[in-house]
């Protein structure tokens, strides 16, 4: 069974940094596409960061230029790093995963985390 665990979440304040973690298990890591959502009280859930399995990254506009998200195949990891933390980045920061198909016609698995609060404060 595929399993996301997030870490690294927590206070910061505006202007701070926080790196958040997630570890993959269950399945072949570096062949899933993989990526970081978050949903903050109110709002529905939206793509921070993604990362596909040959390592090209794209990134929210409100949130380029000051979150990089990399991966570490060795490890099974994806990572968040952000930096000049604004206040409405408070969310919940979810990780996600898409295996891929064992076939061609097979249509791929989606798997999430349990996500990992981040508070900012001014």
């Amino acid at each position: 069974q595929v399993q996301l665990v997030e870490s690294g979440g927590g206070l910061a304040r505006a202007g701070g940094s926080l790196r958040l973690s997630c570890v993959s298990s269950g399945t072949i890591f570096r062949r899933n596409d993989m990526a970081w959502y978050r949903q903050a009280p109110g709002k529905q859930r939206e793509l921070v960061a993604s990362i596909a399995a040959h390592g090209t990254t794209n990134y929210a506009e409100s949130v380029a230029g000051r979150f990089t998200m990399s991966r570490d195949n060795a490890e099974n990891t994806i990572y968040l790093q952000m930096n000049s933390l604004k206040v409405d980045d408070t969310a919940v920061y979810y990780c996600y995963a898409r295996r891929p198909p064992p076939t061609v016609e097979a249509r791929p698995m989606d798997y999430w985390g349990k996500g990992t609060l981040v508070t900012v404060s001014s």
